[in-house]
């Protein structure tokens, strides 16, 4: 099966002053303080920070990873999309029955404190669809977390769907079935229902347009003005990275590459991230599109050592954060791009820390960064946690990179910080 195929899944309202003009004027943060947001449930043994709003208040997914080693076959069984702030979580629950499952993706709370995810249901999928990605085959539905309550979003026709971001005047970008069974799709394939990018207003569904002759897409992203965020492409390639405004499709600059092609992320000044795919389409490079839909494609490139990068979080200062995987497609490392350098976040973290960031979600205009980090010693040793970075003023005389000069080994796969139904990203795809 095709390597593009596995990158199937992808784990602000602050007026900045600081133009991104080249990106150089962006305040270039030099340490930071590094929280453990914890684990929500004692059984389970790992999470991850997504969403963030300017408050501090991260989404997570929490859940269960078996084996609990490094494993080309490392899988969820069980997981929760969580609340935490301040040493809290909430547990947002389920459409389903008590041990059903939610998930989660990476924009996926606002300022108001509305999350959005989707859930497994009580109902068996009538198509033997996964979409969820827990194994269950349970129906898959997108949610809306406000007040207390879930619940369900509607789909386009199909059974199936996924919320994926939502801005702060309450408008949620995802995916819908259609119900239609998708012809480009490999024989075998488990998820093979067209997937529409979905635009959410006031409970409402609309289909947002495709590319040319694409079938499917999935929007990841949406911005505080409506515009919408992902891609236009098939059952096994991100054919284009998109931006959508006022339900028109704008193809963002590539590098010739047609199967990973993704924007993730958008700041109020219009700046675009995501990842590009290199021209011979061997590699996922982070990417940033300064001038939006119009502007032309930075990329951003990888870290050293690392294979591949994407980045899926910007504030309105320019500072892009993402995350970076070796040539195993596992996580390797979270970034932050600023002053045209990529810089590893383990570089800019005490070296006492016990955490080894792996993945940077999210960031706000406070600069606090979402991720996931693992845990290096004690009885927690090999543990994914989800952590919150928070700028501080002095700078690490002896940083974790420092300590940890072999890259800690992790439990974790690419894969399975997103192994929902979204096609595209760096690990996996479980269709």
């Amino acid at each position: 099966m095709s390597r593009f195929r596995q990158l199937r899944n992808f784990c602000i309202p602050c007026v900045a002053t600081i133009a991104l003009g080249g990106f150089s004027n962006a305040f270039a943060q030099r340490s930071y303080k590094i929280t453990d947001l914890g684990i929500n449930n004692s059984k389970d043994n790992f999470s991850m920070a997504m969403g963030l709003n300017n408050q501090g208040w991260a989404l997570n997914m929490d859940g269960t990873v078996k084996p609990p080693e490094a494993s080309t076959h490392t899988t969820v069984s069980r997981g929760r999309a969580v609340i935490g702030f301040y040493g809290f979580n909430i547990d947002l629950g389920t459409l389903g029955k008590p041990d059903a499952n939610s998930w989660i993706n990476w924009g996926g709370i606002n300022e108001r404190v509305e999350a959005v995810g989707m859930s497994e249901t009580a109902d068996p999928d009538p198509n033997g669809e996964d979409v969820c990605g827990f194994g269950t085959h349970l129906t898959c539905v997108p949610f809306i977390w406000r007040d207390g309550h879930m619940s369900a979003l509607p789909t386009l026709g199909g059974n199936n769907g996924q919320a994926s971001a939502i801005n702060n005047r309450g408008e949620v970008a995802g995916f819908a079935e259609d119900g239609a069974v998708d012809s480009t799709c490999p024989a075998g394939t488990t998820n093979n229902r067209i997937d529409l990018p979905a635009l959410w207003k006031r409970g409402h569904v609309e289909a947002l347009p495709l590319v040319d002759n694409d079938p499917d897409g999935v929007a990841f992203g949406i911005g505080d003005r409506g515009q919408a965020l992902g891609y236009s492409g098939n059952c096994y390639a991100a054919t284009h990275a998109v931006m959508w405004k006022d339900n028109t499709a704008f193809v963002l600059q590539d590098l010739g590459g047609i199967y990973s092609n993704v924007a993730y992320a958008i700041s109020n000044r219009g700046q675009i991230v995501g990842q590009v795919s290199s021209a011979d389409n061997t590699t996922g490079y982070a990417a940033v599109w300064q001038d939006g839909a119009e502007g032309a494609v930075t990329n951003l490139g990888v870290l050293p050592g690392d294979f591949a990068a994407f980045a899926t979080g910007i504030n309105n200062r320019g500072q892009v954060v993402g995350s970076t995987f070796d040539s195993s497609g596992d996580w390797s490392h979270g970034f932050i791009w600023q002053d045209n350098v990529m810089t590893d976040l383990n570089t800019l973290i005490p070296a006492d820390s016990n955490l080894f960031i792996i993945n940077a979600s999210n960031i706000n205009e406070r600069g606090q960064i979402s991720g996931m980090a693992t845990v290096l010693s004690g009885p927690h040793t090999g543990e994914i946690r989800a952590i919150l970075l928070t700028p501080a003023h002095e700078r690490c005389d002896l940083s974790m990179a420092d300590f940890a000069r072999t890259h800690p080994s992790s439990i974790l796969r690419a894969n399975v910080c997103h192994h929902s139904s979204q096609r595209f990203g760096p690990g996996g795809f479980h269709r």
